[in-house]
């Protein structure tokens, strides 16, 4: 009887309550680990980090009235410390490719990102103009590897959906450092003397390599934080098409494309053949087409960067308090127009990068032109020069995200140092062109020369093809 009753309640167990299977399965269910999101970590330590790196290489803008004056230098002098970082820094460009490529990001970022700190302590030390030319240069080679570095992070952490967002984040804190910089600096200056904004600049970079050497891996699959649905979700991507055919397939929407029609003509949207090694990439026509156009508007910003404080000093005779703020106002357009330039490329015009960097080089043909008859009211001023800078960096972060389209990942790291190679070039040169130009003519001549130089950037851009998915195989395009 007993027996009989322990039978009942077992089948009234079946009945009632889950078998074996079931709850081994739902345990399985219930350890599966969610989906993480530790790529946006990875994206937020690169912002803040690429904005101390751009506040190291602002910091000469607001002091740059004094350095004058202190070493008793001419325009085309003080251009020239200006633009011997961007020597140092385009030069080393392509080998901080090769570097980064050859031993990965996590052991070059740290080594690289102290020695940035390092140099820009220095400048606060230096006692005579040849002394800060030097260091200048040392800073340039130093923070040369860095971008490459960090772009490279993002090409293996973030899926092509995700890529021109991610940029635009990115080279939005190229832009937050110089917001920083003048308003602090004016208060530093004044406080302190010019000296100090250098020494301040130098100790975020030690702790930010710390930091990336624990948190950041070469691969997310490498992670301890990323889970499985989050490395899937990132390569979830199709590889890119390994037809042997060379030359460009014109593009036609299929299904599950968004139709643009006179846009994909107006951009020369193609599908071509992945650019995978060295010698192809140093051949595409498309490559050296980015590098101008970047060398172009590169060169635009850094003579803003640079020049824009002793433009308000010497032309506006604005107060020191005055220069810093209204000096922010075009990098304080610049976060949102990177922010919004990589949002529009991303989810308007379906990862198409082209469209945003036509509207940047046009807008900023006309915006650089307004500058002649730029207000003399700090608030009028600053509410211009916020247009100028939104406008000029809506395409400025696809310069970098599209050679991700034309490469392979493995070729990316290169090619993006070749574009960077262009783009650095325009910043050394540009700096120093403007203290030439000053000396025999006026700022007038200045932004006419900028103009002109957008619309070089605009021209050279309308023959660069836009690369695009293949709608019949479903894989990404890449180009030469």
């Amino acid at each position: 009887m007993v027996l009989k009753i322990h039978d009942d309640r077992d089948e009234g167990r079946q009945k009632e309550g889950p078998t074996m299977s079931q709850v081994l399965r739902a345990d399985a269910e219930n350890k599966a680990p969610a989906k993480s999101n530790y790529r946006w970590v990875v994206m937020t330590l690169i912002f803040f980090v690429y904005t101390m790196a751009a506040a190291d290489r602002a910091n000469i803008g607001i002091v740059l009235p004094f350095v004058k004056s202190e070493f008793n230098m001419t325009n085309t002098e003080a251009g020239a410390i200006v633009s011997l970082f961007f020597i140092g820094y385009s030069v080393a460009q392509i080998p901080a490719g090769f570097v980064v490529k050859r031993f990965g990001v996590r052991m070059i970022f740290p080594l690289f990102m102290i020695l940035t700190s390092a140099f820009t302590g220095l400048l606060g030390t230096a006692t005579s103009a040849l002394h800060m030319k030097l260091n200048r240069l040392a800073l340039g080679l130093a923070e040369a590897p860095l971008p490459v570095a960090m772009l490279a992070t993002m090409n293996h952490w973030f899926p092509p959906k995700e890529k021109g967002t991610a940029v635009g984040i990115f080279l939005s804190a190229a832009k937050f450092g110089p917001v920083l910089v003048p308003p602090i600096g004016a208060v530093v200056i004044a406080s302190l003397g010019w000296q100090y904004i250098f020494f301040i600049c130098a100790v975020p970079g030690i702790i930010f390599s710390v930091l990336w050497y624990f948190l950041v891996t070469n691969d997310p699959a490498q992670s301890r934080f990323t889970s499985s649905a989050e490395v899937g979700h990132i390569q979830s991507a199709s590889p890119p098409a390994t037809s042997d055919e060379a030359g460009e397939i014109p593009f036609a929407s299929g299904d599950g494309r968004r139709k643009f029609g006179w846009l994909d003509r107006l951009v020369r949207a193609r599908t071509v053949r992945p650019i995978a090694t060295v010698s192809e990439t140093f051949r595409s026509p498309n490559i050296w087409g980015l590098a101008i156009g970047y060398l172009m508007m590169t060169g635009i910003i850094n003579v803003i960067l640079a020049w824009l404080p002793t433009y308000l000093t010497t032309v506006k005779k604005f107060s020191i308090l005055n220069v810093g703020f209204v000096a922010a106002a075009p990098f304080v357009g610049g976060v949102l127009g990177n922010l919004l330039g990589g949002l529009l490329s991303d989810l308007v015009f379906d990862k198409r990068r082209k469209p945003t960097i036509v509207i940047t080089a046009l807008s900023s043909v006309f915006m650089m032109y307004a500058l002649i008859h730029a207000p003399s009211d700090p608030l009028l001023l600053g509410g211009v020069l916020f247009m100028a800078g939104l406008l000029l960096n809506l395409g400025y972060s696809s310069f970098t995200v599209y050679p991700a389209g034309l490469t392979t990942k493995e070729a990316y790291p290169l090619a993006v140092s070749v574009v960077n190679t262009g783009g650095q070039a325009g910043g050394a040169l540009f700096p120093f062109l403007t203290g030439v130009i000053l000396d025999a003519y006026s700022w007038d001549s200045v932004f006419l020369f900028l103009a002109a130089s957008s619309f070089i950037a605009l021209v050279v851009m309308m023959f660069v093809v836009e690369p695009v998915e293949d709608p019949a195989s479903g894989q990404a395009a890449a180009g030469r």
